[in-house]
């Protein structure tokens, strides 16, 4: 992921900041517990298609 680009990306629901999880190949937002795909390189903005992680999902700590 360019750290240019996820320098500029906001999570759509709490305009908060990304962080990049290679081992799933999602922006994760640690304050609102989702995990936006990334497919070809693309990060998918999508809240409808953003994965709810539980409290104890070891990408929140990453």
């Amino acid at each position: 992921m360019d750290s240019k680009l996820l320098d500029i990306l906001a999570c759509p629901v709490c305009k908060g900041p990304l962080v990049y999880s290679r081992a799933t190949a999602e922006l994760v937002c640690r304050l609102d517990r989702l995990g936006y795909p990334v497919r070809d390189e693309i990060p998918v903005m999508l809240e409808e298609e953003a994965r709810r992680l539980a409290s104890d999902d070891p990408v929140l700590r990453a």
